[in-house]
């Protein structure tokens, strides 16, 4: 349902960013406690600011009112992917090439659960990282981009 939702909602909200001069990074609907929240995470070349997330946020909610494809009550976020940011879909990957990524999986690899290494990109479900090490996408529990001090 959740995957359904966001995608629905990802259809609505691209065209939006756009116009605004944004990129779509990613939409999540996620359930936590008794509330439902709808993040939309927006991104640009010089940045996000607060004046960006109330903007993608005035722009959507008329669409999403008139579409309605959320059944629920739920509470829209607008905001940035962050300096850490996931990386989920197969642009993501090819944005962030030559980037730290940290990777944490679900079971062991070598006797640890998070691996780190510069990005090579996605290739056939595997993630590829600097030094040479390939993971199974589906094996990565998250994806995100290393915050380097």
């Amino acid at each position: 349902m959740a995957k359904n939702i966001a995608s629905a909602v990802w259809a609505l909200a691209a065209p939006v960013a756009q116009n605004l001069g944004y990129l779509l990074w990613d939409v999540e609907f996620v359930r936590e406690g008794a509330a439902y929240y709808l993040r939309v995470y927006i991104d640009r070349a010089e940045g996000v600011r607060l004046e960006d997330c109330e903007a993608m946020s005035r722009a959507l909610d008329p669409v999403l009112d008139e579409a309605d494809p959320i059944e629920q009550s739920y509470c829209l976020e607008v905001s940035s992917p962050g300096i850490e940011r996931r990386l989920s879909r197969p642009e993501h990957f090819e944005a962030m090439k030559g980037r730290q990524v940290v990777i944490k999986l679900y079971t062991l690899l070598n006797g640890k659960k998070e691996v780190t290494g510069v990005l090579v990109g996605l290739q056939d479900g595997e993630i590829l990282l600097e030094p040479l090490v390939r993971i199974a996408q589906k094996a990565a529990a998250s994806v995100r981009l290393a915050f380097m001090d």
